[in-house]
């Protein structure tokens, strides 16, 4: 997949088959649109084009609200467009500026200026443009004038629930990663970089790595421990993550630490990628560091139990 920073300067494309949004989780309706697109582009030899958006419009309509939580990172999501097979993926800066575009001049200037776009396929209740003027209907409207085909994807349902990333995101801070996972089609994943912490779990045989997370939109799930896989340096390793205030220790600030099963390399400023695979049990205050060490114990065993079934 190519990825492509700067509009202005893209390279000739190929019948482009373009789709447009955040695709905050790439989920099961995300890939769907997906799945079409490369089914479309095969038909024709064309070329697969996603094109977003960073930062996200929240952030930057709204920058007050600090309510804004993102299911992926922009690395995360590059990383799963490339894994659904995107050829092409354009990131366009959200500004205060961009966001005075209406819809006529977002397809006039980037649709089909920019993009030449063969065909474009939108998601159910997809919206662009100023106060969210652009829709499937307009497209409609505006589609043989500006020489491009249009479709839409429609609706998805899974178990009656509509996948959205809203319902992703209700269901991770509950800490319920297993039907996230069912409605993203994937796991849920976090990115980050180890930082030195207070090597408390060092002393009761529990050494844990930190993780400084640097989006600050990430989403972290409901605090408490969690089965999870750890990739790094091309290799994955079992685990059991932490995510809290870690109140035994009276902690003031919420912290995301991993315990890496019969691990004991040096990773002081490396990236890892935890893949979660199951809520072990909420968080805890324990009497003392005794107490939480027995409990970890029992956390890893029951880790280790569900791994092996």
């Amino acid at each position: 997949m190519k990825v492509h920073n700067n509009i202005d300067s893209l390279p000739g494309i190929s019948n482009p088959i373009v789709t447009i949004g955040t695709f905050d989780g790439v989920h099961l309706a995300h890939q769907q649109i997906l799945a079409r697109l490369k089914e479309m582009a095969m038909e024709i030899k064309g070329e697969t084009v996603v094109v977003t958006f960073e930062p996200h419009p929240r952030s930057i309509l709204n920058p007050s609200d600090t309510s804004l939580r993102l299911i992926n990172s922009l690395d995360e999501k590059i990383d799963l467009l490339e894994k659904y097979g995107v050829d092409h993926l354009i990131i366009i800066e959200f500004t205060k500026e961009f966001s005075e575009n209406s819809a006529t001049q977002f397809v006039e200037t980037i649709i089909s200026g920019k993009l030449n776009t063969y065909k474009l396929v939108i998601g159910y209740d997809h919206h662009f443009g100023k106060d969210r003027e652009g829709n499937f209907e307009f497209l409609k409207k505006v589609s043989s004038k500006y020489g491009f085909e249009l479709e839409e994807i429609s609706k998805q349902t899974i178990d009656n629930v509509a996948v959205s990333s809203t319902a992703i995101r209700e269901s991770l801070l509950v800490g319920d990663v297993k039907s996230a996972e069912k409605l993203l089609g994937h796991p849920f994943t976090l990115l980050g970089k180890v930082i030195k912490g207070d090597q408390v779990g060092q002393q009761i045989g529990f050494p844990t790595a930190n993780l400084d997370i640097q989006d600050p939109y990430k989403l972290y799930p409901e605090g408490g421990v969690y089965a999870v896989q750890i990739h790094w340096r091309a290799k994955d390793y079992m685990g059991m993550l932490n995510i809290g205030f870690r109140p035994t220790r009276n902690g003031d600030s919420k912290t995301v630490e991993v315990n890496i099963f019969d691990f004991n390399d040096e990773i002081y400023g490396e990236e890892l990628k935890l893949t979660f695979l199951e809520q072990i049990r909420k968080e805890r205050k324990f009497d003392n560091l005794e107490s939480l060490k027995n409990q970890l114990i029992l956390d890893r065993e029951k880790v280790l139990k569900m791994v092996n079934q």
